[in-house]
């Protein structure tokens, strides 16, 4: 079995220590692609050194994260756009709207926002979506833009079966699913039987959410197993199943054939 992680701070200062030693355990597992989103400036230098240590199996983004968007938060949108001439890129992310930690800063999220999704159209790239405690605030940009060119992934969805229609009926989006849907009152397990299957990719969001029986612990791609040995029981279908059509979503959505 092959899986894709499509979301993973593997390049995180958690992993400076034993890096090679977690991406042997992730490639042994079967997840032998990652893929990088980057946060802001401070983390370009990790992200781009871990691609170049991997380059058959970490592929990085490009992006400016909502957590991020503070008062120079233009200085930052001008030095990750400088990046996509530098080298190749998967998706613009991560990026989205936060309204967790700061909701002081939402004029500026919106704006940078929308401004990433203008770059993804420009490039042909798939946008990967930061959503936390913000559904309405980013259908509502969604809405505006929205188009047959766009494409991308709410990533560590964790919505109803509401948001994920809605999700699913801007055409060209799927929805991460990771470590949460294997905590015992996320809600996941009960909505993942009425998603279709092809709208779905796996990801973890290490060094966080580690799933059970880690949680608590620091979260990394070779625990994508048991994200998708309880997708599989969510479904009532073999785990291979699981790997190859999580997979074959992944690669559809970030043209990793290319």
């Amino acid at each position: 079995m092959r899986f894709i992680d499509t979301h993973a701070h593997m390049y995180s200062s958690q992993f400076e220590e034993d890096i090679d030693e977690a991406m042997d355990r992730a490639i042994v597992t079967g997840i032998d692609r990652i893929l990088l989103p980057n946060v802001d400036s401070e983390s370009m230098a990790s992200l781009h050194k871990l691609c170049d240590q991997y380059p058959k199996n970490c592929f990085p983004m490009m992006g400016l994260h909502p957590c991020s968007v503070k008062e120079n938060y233009k200085d930052e949108l001008e030095l990750a756009k400088a990046q996509f001439g530098q080298r190749k890129y998967i998706a613009v992310g991560e990026i989205g709207i936060d309204m967790h930690w700061d909701k002081s800063t939402l004029p500026w999220q919106q704006e940078a926002f929308r401004e990433q999704i203008a770059w993804a159209k420009e490039m042909d790239l798939p946008i990967v979506i930061h959503a936390r405690e913000s559904f309405d605030e980013i259908f509502e940009i969604l809405d505006e833009v929205n188009d047959t060119s766009l494409r991308g992934v709410f990533h560590c969805f964790t919505g109803d079966l509401t948001q994920a229609k809605r999700i699913m009926a801007y055409g060209g989006f799927m929805m991460g699913i990771g470590g949460v849907l294997t905590y015992k009152n996320s809600g996941l397990k009960e909505l993942l039987p009425h998603l279709p299957i092809d709208h779905l990719i796996l990801e973890t969001d290490s060094p966080y959410l580690a799933p059970v029986p880690f949680r608590g612990k620091r979260n990394e791609s070779s625990y994508l197993l048991q994200v998708a040995i309880e997708m599989s029981k969510a479904f009532d279908r073999p785990i291979g199943e699981i790997a190859d059509i999580t997979t074959e979503n992944a690669i559809h959505l970030f043209r990793l054939h290319d």
